[in-house]
């Protein structure tokens, strides 16, 4: 007696996600709004493969044989190291370095497509998501971080999102100078500081001060280490938390630019507002750095009230193309997060959440009559109509409509021995049936009235569609 083959438990990875139809649609007309709005700034799009030289993505460089802290690596054939990438920006980096000298400078360009990391993955916290991003590649000046600032506002805007978002910009010339006048130099110091800053909307100044110190214990009893600045060093950050930046600091005259742009192109504070708070990365950002915050509250998981937060942010990046080539190359840019924007989105009632009409589809009454119906079907697709011939290996006519409203066909088209006869067609509209069939309780009465349900004559057919689709 064989033994029976063992089967295959189907499961999905952690940290990664199935879509639907509707996901995508719905997923997919966001993008064409931000799209759109990417193109009227005068940006074009660009494409890179998932895969990189791991000594490319440059973050993530391997210290031992198998490079996969943080990314998905694999060795070639030639022994070469590669990754999946992890973001977009370090491939927009290598892609503009190998054809610096064919590229307009500066140079513009968007690139949407998935990332992937190689973390523990957690709720809302995926090993592969999608970023949208926008880049302006060998233009130094303060004017292109603002124009990005103002295009992230619009692409909101565009989305259904104005009054429910601010986009936040600070300069990491500022932070640094705060940072030397307070004489923190260790990286380790430096970046505990930038993390108790990046709480000043969550803990307030006095929370701030206590992870500046020796730490901060919150109301469940877990304690966080501070900074370990002494009180004149702290005082020295607090200070610039409250809105007094150091005097001749080449990131304020920057910030100061960038106002100047803001005010003169219409965006006031309740778009984009110079915000002290904001910190981006210890050795990435180069100068001027910003991040979209959605303003509307939103409950956690514990079911208390927060503010939903952000979903994209970037900044200047002045020593990520410089890695390839001796002449230094400014960047600056921004990264949207598609899931998590969706997700806003989808919670403000402002990301369509209906499946996508499915196609018509032609019923087989009579087996020996296939031939007829699929005749059907081309001349609906020929006329530009979805359409498609009922494929499975049922006769049963409720079964084959059950399959249709599943694909959420908006019609199925019947044709028995007697409508053969006859030359003609019954339609059946699926959507107005379920409309009429909710005023309809004895099922005698659904039968005889047969809702939704019409005749035509056989060569109607695509006229017939036509109008009912536009209906």
């Amino acid at each position: 007696m064989t033994e029976k083959t063992k089967l295959i438990n189907p499961r999905l990875p952690r940290g990664f996600e199935d879509r639907t139809p509707g996901d995508i649609a719905a997923v997919g007309q966001m993008i064409e709004t931000i799209r759109k709005v990417y193109e009227r700034y005068g940006f074009d799009p660009v494409e890179t493969p998932l895969f990189e030289f791991t000594e490319t993505l440059g973050k993530f460089l391997p210290d031992t044989d198998r490079p996969n802290a943080g990314v998905f690596s694999l060795q070639d054939d030639d022994e070469q190291w590669m990754s999946l990438r992890y973001d977009l920006t370090a491939p927009l980096a290598r892609y503009f370095a190998e054809n610096f000298e064919t590229l307009p400078k500066p140079y513009r360009s968007y690139r949407q497509g998935y990332v992937f990391r190689n973390e523990k993955p957690g709720p809302g916290r995926f090993r592969q998501f999608m970023q949208f991003d926008a880049d302006t590649v060998g233009a130094p000046g303060a004017e292109a971080d603002a124009e990005m600032c103002m295009m992230m506002a619009d692409v909101m805007d565009a989305l259904g999102l104005g009054g429910k978002y601010v986009v936040r910009v600070n300069n990491r010339k500022v932070l640094d100078g705060v940072l030397e006048a307070a004489g923190v130099t260790s990286d380790e110091q430096k970046l505990s500081v930038l993390r108790a800053v990046d709480k000043l909307d969550k803990f307030g100044p006095e929370g701030v001060k206590l992870l500046l110190g020796a730490g901060r214990k919150d109301e469940s009893g877990d304690f966080t280490k501070g900074a370990g600045l002494d009180d004149a060093q702290a005082a020295v950050v607090l200070d610039y938390v409250a809105g007094k930046p150091p005097a001749d600091n080449e990131g304020v005259a920057e910030l100061n630019t960038m106002q100047a742009l803001f005010d003169a192109a219409g965006y006031g504070p309740e778009k984009i507002k110079i915000d002290p708070s904001v910190v981006r990365g210890l050795e990435y950002y180069t100068g001027p750095v910003f991040e979209i915050e959605l303003t509307f509250k939103v409950q956690n998981e514990k079911g208390q009230d927060v503010v939903f937060g952000s979903v994209g942010g970037g900044g200047r990046y002045d020593g990520l193309v410089s890695r390839f080539r001796r002449e230094p190359v400014p960047a600056t840019g921004f990264s949207i997060g598609v899931s998590r924007l969706a997700n806003a989105l989808k919670l403000t009632g402002n990301l369509g959440s209906k499946e996508p009409v499915g196609p018509v589809v032609v019923l087989v009454m009579d087996k020996d009559q296939t031939a007829r119906y699929q005749a059907m079907v081309s001349e609906l697709r020929k006329a530009g109509i979805r359409a498609e011939m009922f494929l499975g290996s049922t006769k049963n006519f409720g079964k084959q409509v059950s399959y249709a409203d599943k694909r959420n066909a908006p019609a199925v088209i019947i044709e028995g021995s007697q409508e053969r006869e006859q030359g003609i067609l019954q339609i059946k509209d699926l959507v107005a049936g379920k409309e009429a069939a909710e005023g309809i309780t004895d099922n005698a009465e659904w039968k005889a009235s047969r809702p939704g349900q019409f005749e035509i004559k056989r060569e109607d057919l695509v006229s017939a569609i036509q109008k009912l689709l536009s209906e």
